[in-house]
């Protein structure tokens, strides 16, 4: 129904404005003067807080109707592109799944390339920060002419900036250099694991597959988490209260809508001439009930972590019980079991379902006290004291190193617990040992598999982003499947979209990639504690391996 401006204008203006004096308007429930009063009369009469609400009242309303438009328009932009924004993420797993199978043959001229471009990237740096600090040598601009000040830019353009940055390259470029010289040997080994690993994902290409199971186990969590929330939540008795289906309705002043009533039992037309509703105002939630459901909530929210804990230990076991088989095999790929991943799954779930409960528990207790610190950095942020801001912010940090330590910790104790079947305190002991043993080869392989991956991650998120802007922005001749920029209303959006999706299905390829190498690295030390290539204890570790550290199998005669 629509009514004119000027009829409703009138009306609300009688019922609402019956106090001013001067010509006034009902804008929101609220009184308004109208544009021709003075200055001087409507500051007196409409205070800033009015003002103010009603200004926020009337922005909300427009951010609702332009919300309800842009979310027609992104709708319309994905109901037009989701299929080839499918095309396009099939294009990234198949991009994921080719630099896993490429790094067999290319991972030592890629570890090389990688290596050697940043030794060059901080060479120009070097020689950029030396012809800077040249310049503005010869212009004589100190820091003593600029002193304190907030304008960080201005530190640009003085030598002292540009010498400091010149002396911590040319450290950084030094420690590097060093590291070449010293650790090559140790390099040589990590990317032979590397390979090992590109070798071993080959011969079990079902792997890849494992982080699918993963994610439908997250959404069991998740959904089972968030009903039981919501049971909770809705599990006191509603409570129903009086409102009135227009407060700007004359004969509506004295409805407040505090007035509970029983929307079975409720008859509107005691309420005439105001109509009125009885609509659902919350759940009850005094008393001693509701401290039980916040309790409930807690345990709930205490379970929820825990299941997604234990859904990820299970992923690492399975992945570093399939991998071993692969590593253990003598005589690869005759002895690799045929599906070992599934072999992997039940052997798990039947013998180390206790040992992966405990390590997701300890990590559980970590997080919650993590989360119960935020929560008081949340309820005292705006408290004075800096001593116990201070005290708050080094637990914090305490305890954020802690939890990446347990991650740690528990990811290498499950390959020990899928090598050996050993408990989890007994896993983690003997594999915090064995690391600490191989420290300078842990680091090497860790940071030598992490730009290995940043490399793949940038080569298949940027490329499939590249690709979806040229495709999105009609830049990409398809006949009559071609896509036009103006045919959409956010072309940003597919193109976010598949960029997101890109880097999630890297992320899942490569973090099989990263389980694998790390198996396969303590099982390589394992191999060299335990066997000397007797007869009687032959090494199992590639040929490549057995040829870096200079070690072979004895032959029977």
């Amino acid at each position: 129904m629509y009514f004119s401006s000027q009829s409703v204008s009138d009306i609300l203006s009688k019922q609402l404005c019956p106090e001013f004096i001067i010509p006034s308007t009902a804008v929101l429930a609220r009184c308004l003067p109208s544009l021709n009063a003075t200055q001087d009369y409507a500051d007196q009469r409409l205070t800033n807080e009015t003002r103010a609400m009603i200004t926020a009242g009337s922005n909300q309303i427009i951010e609702a109707l332009n919300a309800k438009n842009i979310g027609l328009k992104i709708f319309e932009d994905f109901a037009q592109t989701w299929y080839w924004i499918l095309i396009v993420l099939v294009i990234a797993m198949v991009l994921s799944l080719l630099f896993l199978l490429l790094l067999r043959f290319t991972a030592g001229f890629l570890v090389w390339i990688l290596i050697f471009g940043v030794l060059v990237i901080i060479a120009y740096g070097i020689y950029h920060c030396a012809m800077e600090y040249r310049n503005y040598n010869a212009q004589g601009a100190t820091i003593k002419d600029v002193g304190f000040t907030t304008n960080l830019s201005v530190y640009g353009h003085v030598k002292e900036t540009w010498l400091a940055v010149l002396i911590i390259l040319s450290v950084v470029e030094a420690i590097l250099l060093l590291t070449l010289v010293f650790l090559r040997n140790r390099i040589l080994i990590a990317i032979a694991l590397i390979k090992e690993a590109s070798r071993a994902i080959g011969y079990m290409m079902d792997s890849l597959l494992y982080p699918l199971v993963t994610f439908v186990l997250l959404l069991i969590c998740v959904a089972y988490w968030a009903m039981t929330a919501l049971y909770l939540a809705t599990s006191g008795s509603p409570l129903y209260r009086i409102t009135p289906v227009n407060i700007s309705t004359p004969n509506c002043s004295e409805i407040i809508g505090n007035e509970s009533c029983n929307p079975l039992a409720f008859n509107a037309s005691s309420y005439s001439p105001c109509p009125v509703n009885c609509i659902f105002y919350k759940y009850r939630d005094e008393g001693l009930f509701q401290h039980n459901i916040f309790n409930l909530q807690v345990y709930n929210v205490l379970g929820f972590l825990w299941c997604i804990n234990f859904v990820l230990a299970l992923g690492q076991c399975v992945l570093a019980g399939a991998f071993a088989s692969y590593y253990w095999a003598f005589n690869k790929p005759n002895d690799i079991p045929a599906c070992a991943v599934t072999s992997s799954f039940i052997r798990t779930l039947r013998y180390h379902s206790g040992s992966i409960a405990f390590g997701a528990l300890i990590l559980t207790i970590v997080q919650a006290i993590r989360i119960m610190l935020e929560y008081l950095d949340h309820k005292l942020k705006d408290l004075q004291n800096p001593v116990a801001r201070c005290i708050l912010c080094c637990l914090k940090c305490c305890f954020w190193c802690l939890e990446k330590f347990i991650k740690f910790l528990n990811r290498n104790a499950y390959i020990m617990i899928a090598i050996y079947g050993k408990n989890f305190c007994t896993s983690a002991k003997n594999a915090f040992k064995l690391l600490m043993r191989n420290v300078v080869r842990v680091v090497v392989l860790d940071k030598i598999t992490d730009l290995l991956l940043f490399f793949g991650t940038l080569l298949v998120v940027g490329g499939v982003g590249v690709l979806s802007f040229f495709l999105f922005t009609g830049r990409i001749p398809l006949g009559v499947f071609q896509l036009q920029s103006s045919q959409l209303n956010y072309y940003w959006l597919p193109i976010l979209t598949v960029v997101v999706g890109a880097y999630l299905i890297a992320q899942g390829f490569f973090s099989v990639y990263s389980m694998c190498v790390d198996t396969l690295f303590l099982c390589f030390l394992e191999d060299l504690e335990r066997n000397d290539g007797s007869l009687e204890k032959p090494y199992y570790m590639s040929k490549s391996l057995m040829k870096i550290l200079n070690k072979k199998n004895k032959k029977s005669k």
